[in-house]
C-alpha cells in the first residue's frame, strides 16, 4: 500500500484537502471514507464534492444511503453505508452499476461495512482524531494499493500537502 498522511488543524484545511483531492480525481475512482462518528467524514464529502464542481449543499446520505450529484466535472455518487446489515443490499440501489463507472466518482462513507464487495483498486481514505493535539486536529491517512493507476498519494504529495 502506498500511503500518505495528511494533517489538518480545521475543518476548512480538511474541507480544502478534500477539494484538492477531487480536483485531480478521474472517471471510475472510487475512494472509501471511513473514521469515527464526529470525525470530519460530512466536511471531507462537502470539500471532495466541491473539488468535482458541485455547489448544491451536501449532506450524508445516511437515510437514503446513496445520493448522486451530476452538475460537477464529473458525476459524485456519495453512498452512506452505516445502515447498512448485509453487503447484498447494496445491489437494491445500484451500488454495482455506479462504482466504477467512468462517468462518475464513488465516495462510500463507512465503507469497512461492505469490505467484501469493495474494487481492490479503492483509495482508502482515514480520518482520525487525537485529542491531545486539539479539538480540531485531524490526521488523514490516504492509501492505495501499490499497482494504483492513478496513484493518487503521488498526486497528493507532489502539491506540497
Amino acid at each position: 500500500m502506498n500511503v500518505l498522511e495528511i494533517e489538518t488543524h480545521s475543518s476548512g484545511e480538511t474541507f480544502d484537502f478534500a477539494r484538492s483531492l477531487a480536483e485531480k480525481a478521474k472517471g471510475g475512482e472510487v475512494y472509501c471514507l471511513d473514521g469515527d462518528l464526529g470525525v470530519g467524514k460530512t466536511v471531507f464529502a462537502q470539500g471532495f464534492g466541491a473539488g468535482l464542481g458541485i455547489t448544491e449543499p451536501m449532506a450524508s446520505p445516511t437515510f437514503t444511503i446513496l445520493k448522486e450529484y451530476h452538475e460537477g466535472r464529473l458525476a459524485l455518487y456519495h453512498f452512506d453505508v452505516y445502515r447498512i446489515s448485509f453487503e447484498d443490499e447494496m445491489d437494491e440501489i445500484g451500488f454495482y452499476d455506479l462504482v466504477g463507472n467512468p462517468e462518475g466518482v464513488s465516495l462510500i462513507e463507512w465503507s469497512k461495512l461492505i469490505e467484501g464487495i469493495l474494487p481492490k483498486e479503492a483509495v482508502r481514505v482515514t480520518i482520525e482524531k487525537d485529542p491531545e493535539k486539539g479539538f480540531d486536529y485531524r490526521r488523514i491517512l490516504l492509501a492505495e494499493p501499490d499497482d494504483a493507476a492513478g496513484s493518487v498519494t503521488s498526486k497528493s504529495r507532489t502539491d506540497g500537502r
